[in-house]
C-alpha cells in the first residue's frame, strides 16, 4: 500500500523530532520543513537538517522566510508599537503564522495529503497553526501527534531513546523559540510565578562593552539605517540584535492571557524589538497629533491581540494595517539610543516634520502665538465642563 505524504513543520527540537518517527510508524512518508524566520546561523540550520535526517525524514526542505516575516508582520509591529501586556513584543506569534504559510507552499509542491506540527494541546501555537492551515489549505488534513496523544516531554525523550534516536540537546529543560523578533523560553521555572529566571536571562554578559550611542534612521515609520549605514529590514534587525545581545538588553518575563483563556508565563530576550519600538514611539511623539497617537494605540493593541491569538486572517487586520500605514507618512527622521549593560534609553530624536516648534512657544517658558490674556481665557473656558459637573453633584467635585 502506498504511504501517504505529509509535510511536517520542523524545528529540530524535541517535539518535532518525536513527530518524525511517530508519523512514519503511522504510515506517513514524512517530509520535514524548516522555515527560517530569523535568529539561526548556518551551523544551526545544518544541525536541524542533520536531526531531520537522523529521525528518518525522506526529505528535508528549508525555506528562507525572513523577508516575508519582516514585510508581512514585523513592519506593523514596529509601526503600531505592539507590546503585549506593555512588555512583550510578540516574538513568536507572527513567525508561527508565516511558518504555516510556508509549510502549505511546500506541502502543495510535494503533493502532500496532510500537514503536521508538534504543538501541544495547552499552548497558543496549536491555534496559530490550525487557523492558518484551515484558512489557507482546507483540503489538507492536520495531524498533531503530540497534541492527540498528550505526549509529555519525558515521554518523548524516552520514545526516542528506546529507538536509538538522538535526543535534542537540553530537551528536558526548556522549550526555546528563536526567531527574527526575539527568543522565548518556556517550561521549568516559567510554570511557577514565584520562581525567578536563571542567571543567563537576568545578568548582562560578563564582557559587556562600554556604554555607547547608536543612531537609527527612519523612513515612513520603519528603520532604514544604523549609524548611517543603510540596511534592509531583516539585516538591520539582525545587526541591532547582535548589539543588544552583547549588552544584555531586552530580557524580560511576561505573564498574560493565552488563546485558550488560561494564563501563561514566558521568559524572553528581544532587545531589537524593544529598542526599535521604543525609538519609533519617541519619533512618533514629534510628528503625530494627540488623536492620531490615541487611535493608533487602541488599534495597535487590538492588532497585537488578534495576531497573538492566531487570528491574522481576519479582514479587520487589513483595515488596521491601512490606517497604520497612512499614519506613518511623516514618521521620518533619526533617533539616538544609548546602550549600556542591561538597559537602553532613547536620548534624542529629530524629524523634518517635527511639531515641536519653538517659533510658536517653548513649553513652560514663553509663548509667541498667543497673549497672556488669551491663555487665561483658555484656562477659564477649559474648566467649564468640570465646573458644571461639580455644581450638579452638589459636593464641589469631591464626591
Amino acid at each position: 500500500m502506498h504511504n501517504r505524504t505529509i509535510a511536517l513543520a520542523f524545528s529540530g527540537g524535541l517535539d518535532t523530532s518525536y513527530c518524525v518517527p511517530r508519523l512514519a510508524e503511522d504510515g506517513w512518508t514524512v517530509h520535514t520543513v524548516y522555515v527560517d524566520t530569523g535568529g539561526s546561523s548556518a551551523a544551526d540550520r545544518a544541525a536541524i537538517r542533520t536531526q531531520a535526517d537522523a529521525m528518518g525524514a525522506v526529505a528535508h526542505h528549508e525555506v528562507d522566510a525572513r523577508e516575508r516575516v519582516y514585510q508581512r508582520f514585523v513592519r506593523y509591529l514596529i509601526q503600531a508599537n505592539v507590546l503585549r501586556g506593555e512588555v512583550y513584543p510578540l516574538s513568536v506569534a507572527a513567525e508561527r503564522t508565516q511558518q504555516a504559510l510556508s509549510v502549505v507552499d511546500v506541502a502543495r509542491g510535494i503533493g502532500a495529503e496532510a500537514v503536521a506540527h508538534g504543538s501541544t494541546g495547552a499552548g497558543n501555537d496549536q491555534v496559530r497553526f490550525d487557523v492558518a492551515l484551515r484558512v489557507l489549505a482546507p483540503e489538507l488534513a492536520i495531524v498533531t501527534p503530540i497534541r492527540d496523544a498528550g505526549i509529555k516531554r519525558d515521554e518523548a525523550i524516552a520514545y526516542l531513546a528506546a529507538r536509538g534516536l538522538p535526543v535534542p540537546a537540553r530537551a528536558g529543560s526548556y522549550s526555546i523559540n528563536r526567531g527574527l523578533w526575539g527568543t522565548t523560553w518556556g517550561g521549568g521555572w516559567t510554570h511557577d510565578t514565584w520562581a525567578g529566571p536563571p542567571a543567563e536571562l537576568i545578568d548582562p554578559p560578563a564582557d559587556t562593552p562600554a556604554a555607547r550611542e547608536i543612531v537609527l534612521g527612519w523612513e515612513h515609520g520603519l528603520p532604514v539605517s544604523l549609524d548611517g549605514v543603510p540596511l534592509g529590514g531583516p539585516a538591520l534587525v539582525a545587526r541591532l540584535g547582535e548589539l543588544a545581545e552583547s549588552y544584555g538588553v531586552g530580557r524580560g518575563i511576561h505573564v498574560g492571557e493565552t488563546a485558550l483563556g488560561i494564563k501563561g508565563r514566558i521568559g524572553f530576550e528581544a532587545g531589537t524589538a524593544l529598542i526599535l519600538i521604543g525609538a519609533h514611539r519617541e519619533l512618533e511623539k514629534l510628528v503625530l497629533t494627540k488623536w492620531q497617537t490615541f487611535w493608533k494605540d487602541q488599534l495597535g493593541r487590538f492588532y497585537g491581540d488578534r495576531l497573538h491569538e492566531g487570528q491574522y486572517f481576519d479582514p479587520a487586520l487589513r483595515d488596521i494595517e491601512a490606517l497604520i500605514t497612512s499614519s506613518q507618512s511623516r514618521v521620518i527622521g533619526d533617533t539616538r539610543v544609548r546602550l549600556a549593560a542591561g538597559r537602553f534609553q532613547v536620548v534624542g530624536s529629530r524629524s523634518p516634520h517635527s511639531m515641536m516648534d519653538t517659533s510658536i512657544a517653548t513649553y513652560g517658558e514663553e509663548n509667541r502665538l498667543w497673549t497672556g490674556d488669551e491663555a487665561r481665557a483658555f484656562a477659564r473656558v477649559s474648566a467649564v465642563p468640570s465646573l458644571l459637573a461639580a455644581r450638579a453633584s452638589g459636593d464641589g467635585g469631591h464626591g
